[in-house]
């Protein structure tokens, strides 16, 4: 029995091994290439850093001073352990359900093959589009994005296209609901540096860095524990609602009986877009006082950017996406990204964004083992995206 041409371009596209930290782009581009000249669409390759590839495919509007729309994604995956899979990584072994897997197949290959596949069927039915849409494939969002998305914004390339509103990634949902993110929390990853007196193990040293790390723990603990309440307690939130914290490292000492000089803190924190950003960084420097003297804070990763693209139901590019939604019966919900995607950069330089990946009736495997996305699921998606783009054409006057 013969595939579907989507699949199989689909099952290709994972094989190619763009896993982080050493994604083969090379091979990545040379894919992409094959797919702009299947489309008979223009591209363009550009470099913020050298080897990180943006890939840029675009199809043209009648009217190509309209505010243009972008259908972007990720081309890099994130590292795998094969001896945990029940499939090689980058096989995109398809079971007799349907069932294809490899990594990459929610996150976020399948909207990368989705977005094209759309632009395809658009172009075959012989529909032409006022505004123009560009396809783009960036590099290393799954390190945060520094050298792809983030550096692009801020060039003339990037503001040549003109892009009024851009689509990205989504997650999976187990049920029926289908996540739209129009929002994503405030990534504070920081190091805490706890510095005290030295000593030997066996006295009660006064002003120990141990002293000042139990109580920098024990107030961001105790302020987890009260956003896991608050989560908890209201069935109407998601994650993105509330503020995660994390300890994730802890780095001092030099052997038991030595009490060291210092002890260096992790955090992982994600802050929910509803909160008042500067008052929460004061709040972690007053803690740092009350702890004790010389206290330092690094941020090792630090965005602040609190902007949130409209749901409203009169914002004409929500609107377009939602008639999608009704036309395919599908049940939606607006919320916040628990995570980081490529969609902040977009709002942060004032384009809305709205991630969005249609993988209802799945479980969420991102960096996960044995990541997986049904065929049906990822076919039925290809026409979503062909009514969300179709719509985003500008009301007739």
């Amino acid at each position: 029995m013969s595939e579907n041409p989507s699949t199989t371009l689909f099952r290709e596209y994972i094989r190619i091994e763009t896993v982080q930290p050493n994604p083969d782009y090379p091979k990545c581009m040379e894919f992409l290439k094959t797919q702009a000249k299947s489309l008979d669409l223009p591209y363009k390759i550009t470099e913020c850093v050298p080897g990180k590839p943006i890939f840029v495919m675009t199809w043209t509007g009648t009217d190509p001073s309209l505010p243009s729309v972008m259908l972007n994604s990720h081309t890099d995956v994130v590292p795998v352990f094969p001896e945990h899979w029940k499939y090689h990584p980058f096989s995109a072994e398809k079971e007799s359900n349907g069932d294809i897997y490899g990594r990459g197949t929610q996150d976020m290959k399948c909207v990368g093959i989705q977005h094209l596949e759309a632009i395809r069927r658009l172009k075959q039915d012989g529909r032409s589009l006022k505004r123009t849409v560009h396809v783009t494939f960036v590099p290393d969002e799954e390190v945060g994005g520094h050298d792809g998305m983030q550096k692009w914004v801020h060039t003339e390339h990037f503001k040549s296209l003109n892009v009024g509103f851009g689509l990205d990634e989504g997650l999976a949902s187990p049920d029926e609901e289908i996540p739209a993110y129009f929002g994503e929390r405030n990534v504070f990853w920081v190091k805490i540096l706890c510095p005290g007196s030295p000593g030997h193990g066996s006295r009660f040293v006064e002003n120990t860095p141990g002293g000042k790390a139990q109580y920098m723990i024990n107030k961001l603990l105790e302020y987890r524990e009260s956003e896991k309440k608050r989560l908890d307690a209201n069935p109407e939130f998601t994650l993105g609602d509330v503020t995660t914290v994390n300890l994730t490292a802890m780095q001092g000492g030099v052997q038991h009986n030595v009490i060291p000089e210092k002890f260096v803190l992790s955090f992982d924190i994600r802050i929910t877009p509803t909160t008042n950003i500067a008052e929460f960084e004061a709040g972690l420097r007053g803690w740092m006082l009350e702890a004790g003297e010389g206290l330092e804070m690094e941020f090792v990763q630090k965005f602040t950017d609190q902007t949130m693209t409209s749901v409203a139901a009169d914002d004409p590019w929500w609107a377009a996406i939602t008639g999608a939604f009704q036309k395919h019966k599908l049940t939606v919900k607006p919320q916040i990204f628990p995570a980081g995607t490529d969609s902040r950069y977009l709002r942060e330089v004032g384009i809305p964004a709205i991630g969005f990946s249609p993988m209802n009736h799945h479980p969420i495997l991102l960096h996960d083992h044995n990541e997986f996305l049904n065929e049906a699921t990822f076919l039925k998606g290809i026409h979503i995206f062909v009514d969300i783009i179709a719509n985003m054409e500008p009301p007739s006057p």
